[in-house]
């Protein structure tokens, strides 16, 4: 294991796979186990049907904020470019920030189809959506400064807009990052990276100073065999990469490719109650260059999840 005395450890809220009320019940636990950090998910639709949850993420987010006092927060991810405008975007962080006192942080990507499709707009090409994403980042640091902000891009018109309640200090941007062009939008824009790759080109790529987050699924269970129907149930969608799951639209799309997933294809998920297999698939994104790693909990017993955590994983990564 590389030296992890500055890495933070979070939890990941799956809106996909919990209701708001729940959501907020295991950001509550997540905090009293010694989680450093929560992020969230922002979806409309889950990945599949056996999830069967997409609670509005803002709204989950302002309940924690007052149900919580310590516990960094932050997005994982939303995308600003199709299903919310930017100016939204950056009244809602604003607010989010307001009321957790400064713990949150707005981590931004280029979105999936599966979620932005529903107000019917047209869905970019990947280099637009890049484009997209850039000019979002800009409106969201004007409105930032609280002054009257008139904008007209390529993409977006932002008409006599001012937030009158702005984050009482700055507010980091984190970009999602798959491969060169992302990061170098990052490099560009953003103050951290976040992959799903224990990749050190991308951790080394981003070139400069900032958080570099991941995540790390795992599915609990007591015994291996219910942990690794419970990841086919529920994770099918992982393993096929972001050239299908950006671009597929549906839930039904994402069952119906579901049975074409082989089992070795999510043999990196750790599986069971064994700590090792977990410490190993975090030891990868540490070794990696990464310094936030996210564990996320497959399924729905999130309790014993996060206990497992607070006593078997947490200590020993903090050893």
């Amino acid at each position: 294991m590389s030296g992890n005395g500055g890495a933070k450890f979070g939890y990941k809220l799956m809106t996909e796979e919990h209701g708001p009320t729940a959501l907020v019940e295991n950001a509550v636990r997540a905090e009293a186990a010694g989680f450093d950090f929560a992020s969230i998910s922002d979806h409309y639709h889950p990945w599949h049907e056996a999830q069967g949850h997409s609670p509005f993420a803002w709204s989950v987010l302002g309940a924690i904020a007052q149900a919580t006092s310590k516990i960094a927060l932050s997005t994982g991810l939303t995308c600003p470019i199709i299903r919310y405008h930017p100016a939204i975007i950056a009244q809602a962080a604003a607010t989010v920030s307001l009321l957790s006192g400064g713990r949150f942080t707005l981590a931004l990507g280029a979105g999936e189809q599966l979620n932005e499709h529903v107000t019917g707009a047209r869905w970019p090409s990947i280099p637009e959506r890049h484009a997209m994403l850039g000019e979002a980042i800009e409106i969201c640091r004007m409105l930032w400064e609280g002054a009257v902000c008139n904008h007209r891009g390529d993409y977006f018109v932002v008409h006599h807009a001012r937030l009158y309640d702005p984050p009482e200090k700055d507010l980091p941007i984190v970009l999602g990052v798959s491969g060169e062009h992302s990061l170098a939008l990052a490099r560009e824009k953003a103050d951290g990276i976040m992959a799903t790759q224990a990749s050190r080109e991308l951790a080394d790529g981003f070139g400069k100073k900032g958080p570099r987050y991941c995540e790390v699924a795992v599915s609990y269970a007591a015994s291996e065999a219910k942990a690794r129907k419970q990841a086919r149930e529920r994770f099918a969608f992982s393993p096929l990469g972001w050239a299908v799951n950006s671009e597929l639209s549906t839930t039904e799309g994402f069952d119906a490719i579901a049975p074409f997933v082989r089992d070795d294809d999510l043999s990196d998920i750790p599986c069971g109650t064994d700590p090792e297999p977990v410490i190993k698939a975090v030891d990868a994104f540490l070794d990696a260059g990464f310094d936030h790693v996210c564990l996320l909990g497959i399924g729905p017993d999130q309790a014993q999840f996060i206990d497992f955590c607070e006593h078997e994983v947490l200590p020993r990564l903090r050893a």
